[in-house]
């Protein structure tokens, strides 16, 4: 509810921004046009894990993951960490927020561990292990074409900081959880499948999605809504056939994608009246180290005060060099770890946490932030400079 508020009173600024002529309507269009492939895969992909979740999919994923676990919580935490960075780098941080969420969740109540540390990893790991590939983040599309980041130069700078991205964060949530993952349980016998036939259908889409996703956009050009949108139609009409109690309006993020389209209007329209200007003062010039250091920094703050995207969409003039360009990578990806609606990803997070039944603190989510972040994207950004 209280998001929603926030997203309407967002719109209503971005809105006298256009009547007042402060935002011209082309460019409103044009904002739009860019995010609307966003907002459509945010809301089929929302489906697709719901749908997933009702047809037992992400029960018998968590079943075979704790028996991989061999009974010992901290590997089992370290299968949650390597699934977590292969599906973002692959799939992109978005959908590793809505589908790798409710399956962590699922697997810690099933083997009777704490679920934060799981959920944590992931949502952390959807941002910092989101830098690697042009797909990972849409950040790093409207990136990829800038100066010396096309194509395989995007991936040859990006790898030394990605790595660093990876292994903080997993350090510091080893030692902040470290006896909640110490502890061992019980691998739990297999429950029988409520449908058979649904839970084929749904493990079918979900095994097709994933390709689908990787390959679809860089490959074949097709975006990653489309895809996501007959995954969703599928399960919708498939749980129809089976009569089955299947998709509910209620399933679809309405506060969350009015919020996000607020935000992007907002934040575009304090472009228009110097944000960026100011922004762009802030972040200095130069490629030293001190120099990418200040464009991480000031990237990480507005990251946390306005959304990653519109951040770097306000700082993308002072990606000058490829230096200072992922630099700013490094901190509209890595850096958004402190507010809640600091990245989509966070916000799809938490909408499945919510839906799920797992309370977290926003204050102990900030305060773990506050030292994850800096550190994250000042050691990230050092080896940007090394890698310069």
């Amino acid at each position: 509810m209280v998001l929603a508020v926030l997203g309407v009173g967002l719109l209503l600024l971005g809105a006298v921004a256009v009547v007042t002529g402060v935002m011209p309507v082309t460019d409103a269009v044009a904002l739009g046009d860019r995010i609307a492939p966003v907002i459509g895969f945010v809301v089929a992909i929302t489906v697709v894990a719901a749908l997933t979740t009702r047809a037992g999919v992400f029960d018998r994923i968590a079943d075979g993951a704790a028996r991989l676990g061999r009974g010992r919580g901290a590997v089992l935490w370290l299968l949650v960490v390597v699934v977590a960075v292969v599906a973002t780098v692959f799939l992109s941080l978005d959908t590793t927020a809505v589908l790798l969420t409710p399956i962590v969740v699922t697997l810690a109540r099933r083997v009777g561990l704490p679920p934060l540390p799981f959920a944590m990893a992931t949502v952390w790991l959807a941002n910092t292990g989101s830098l690697l590939l042009p797909v990972s983040n849409l950040t790093n599309l409207l990136a990829a074409a800038g100066p010396g980041l096309g194509a395989g130069g995007y991936v040859g700078r990006s790898a030394l900081p990605s790595l660093v991205a990876v292994v903080v964060p997993v350090v510091l949530l080893a030692l902040v959880h470290r006896r909640d993952i110490a502890q061992r349980y019980v691998v739990p016998a297999l429950d029988p499948v409520a449908d058979p036939v649904l839970f084929r259908i749904a493990a079918g889409v979900l095994v097709l999605l994933v390709p689908a996703l990787a390959l679809g956009d860089p490959l074949l050009h097709i975006p990653v809504w489309v895809p996501a949108t007959i995954g969703a139609v599928v399960l919708a009409v498939a749980f129809v056939v089976r009569r089955t109690p299947g998709f509910s309006p209620s399933m679809l993020p309405v506060a969350l994608v009015v919020f996000v389209c607020g935000l992007f209007l907002a934040v575009t329209a304090a472009g228009r009246l110097g944000l960026t200007q100011v922004l762009t003062a802030v972040a200095g010039t130069g490629d030293g180290p001190l120099a990418l250091l200040r464009v991480a920094g000031t990237g990480t703050v507005a990251a946390n005060l306005a959304d990653n995207l519109p951040a770097y969409l306000a700082l993308e003039p002072v990606g000058s060099s490829p230096a200072r360009l992922l630099a700013l990578l490094v901190a509209v990806n890595a850096g958004p770890l402190i507010t809640p609606w600091a990245s989509l990803a966070t916000l799809l997070w938490h909408g499945r946490l919510t839906a799920m039944g797992v309370r977290i603190s926003w204050w102990r989510f900030a305060g773990l932030g506050l030292i994850a972040a800096p550190l994250t994207v000042g050691l990230a950004t050092l080896a940007v400079a090394l890698t310069a």
